[in-house]
């Protein structure tokens, strides 16, 4: 059930999530655990061990929010030699979203619901309840729905980007994180304890195929620029995937260091734990953030091969990419700061910290560009940041363990999926 209320924006200062959490499910339970630890030991990691279950079938495309086919206008051409992401830029919006009300969507991972905010006002629209575990907010392919990722419920949760009002949840298993192929054709569920990337319809979840993976922990992906191959991360393998999509087979396998299977400081050097995904704009370089080595790898996109690594601050977690295609936006999550790489020269040009500290996680970039916002993981906020000076706008209190934010609309011809990677 839905519920209204406004929240106070705090400007600078963090507050810490609220003790109690809905429901008394195992993921909750483990996820608070984690929790402490983290606090403890300074590292939480960004996934949700699971035993294993099996696959329940998914229900019509009629459960989603909205009646069109998912169809984005125009459909994508082929990839271009320059600009991976020509499309995204300010003003870009793509017509089938364009009227859609800009929001901010949070999924309160230890409290099993999602807040929606007004970017204008800083102030919260509404919480309402979805299934166990929320870790991100993926937009479709399309447009036409945002999936709230229910890990523990087993479930996606459809909420209608037109009205920001949730509809019953598809059955779905594991779903850690989704993405989507360029073409559109197909869903990514990362089922992450289960240990395999399952290949589904983009509109009923239907699935087609299993496909498992060599490695502990998959749960972050990006496609190259042809959109024949992906790389994904094995958090707990210290590895990463080359995906042949077309095949729907694992072609080859890169360790980055030493695995750590719990949420733990690595104990020295030579650990890795790579989390977030992003190809860079030319295409040439997927960037990897490493969470325990404390910074970014870069990855040759034609010979999968490391080419160097990048230290940018302790607990590096997650990208956004500038509406200019230029700036990698990278969040260190336990140094409550957020670096900025110039993609074009592969140099690191700011580092800007949250005042009184924070923990910024995921997020997304506002439809013109000024404003990114971040998941404050530990501290039960939302960051919203300038892109200009990294200036803290505001700090709005949500529930209790926020992760994947969305915020849409936003520019571009289609999503990929995560929290709103488009081109």
């Amino acid at each position: 059930m839905a519920f209204a209320g406004l929240a106070r924006v705090h400007p600078v200062a963090s507050l810490l999530p609220g003790a109690g959490a809905r429901g008394g499910g195992r993921g909750n339970r483990l996820a608070v655990a984690l929790l402490a630890a983290g606090a403890a030991t300074g590292l939480i990691c960004g996934c949700t061990p699971a035993a294993s279950h099996g696959v329940a079938p998914a229900t019509p495309a009629s459960a989603r929010p909205g009646s069109d086919s998912d169809e984005a206008s125009p459909r994508p051409s082929a990839p271009g030699p320059v600009n991976v992401y020509a499309h995204i830029g300010a003003g870009m919006m793509n017509p089938k979203w364009a009227h859609d009300p800009y929001r901010v969507y949070v999924p309160n991972s230890l409290n099993n619901t999602v807040t929606e905010i007004n970017p204008h006002t800083y102030t919260v629209i509404r919480t309402f309840e979805v299934g166990g575990q929320p870790n991100h907010i993926t937009p479709s392919w399309g447009g036409s729905v945002l999936w709230v990722n229910n890990t523990d419920g087993e479930s996606l949760t459809p909420i209608s980007p037109k009205t920001g009002e949730p509809g019953p949840p598809v059955p779905v298993a594991d779903p850690y994180n989704l993405y989507f192929t360029p073409d559109g054709t197909t869903a990514l569920v990362m089922a992450e304890a289960l240990a395999r990337i399952d290949f589904r319809d983009p509109r009923t979840m239907r699935l087609r195929y299993s496909m498992p993976v060599p490695c502990a922990g998959v749960n972050h992906l990006d496609f190259t620029a042809d959109g024949r191959h992906a790389v994904a991360s094995c958090e707990f393998s210290a590895s990463l995937l080359w995906i042949d999509i077309a095949a729907r087979k694992v072609m080859r396998t890169l360790t980055l260091g030493k695995a750590m299977g719990a949420p733990m400081t690595a104990p020295g050097p030579g650990y890795a734990m790579p989390q977030d995904v992003r190809l860079s704009a030319d295409g040439k370089i997927f960037y990897v953030a490493d969470m325990a080595a404390n910074g970014i790898w870069l990855i040759n996109a034609q010979r999968f091969t490391v080419i160097r690594f990048i230290h940018t601050g302790a607990g590096t977690h997650g990208f956004l990419v500038s509406r200019n295609g230029r700036y990698l936006y990278i969040s260190n999550r336990l140094q409550g700061s957020i670096s900025v790489l110039d993609m074009a020269t592969n140099t690191l040009v700011h580092k800007w910290r949250i005042p009184g500290g924070g923990s910024p996680d995921m997020g997304g970039i506002s439809p013109d560009g000024k404003v990114m916002w971040w998941s404050g993981r530990y501290n039960g906020v939302v960051y919203a940041m300038s892109t200009i000076n990294g200036r803290l706008i505001a700090e709005i209190p949500v529930e209790a363990g926020p992760h994947g934010v969305c915020v849409f609309p936003q520019p571009g011809r289609y999503s990929l999926g995560h929290t709103g990677n488009f081109r």
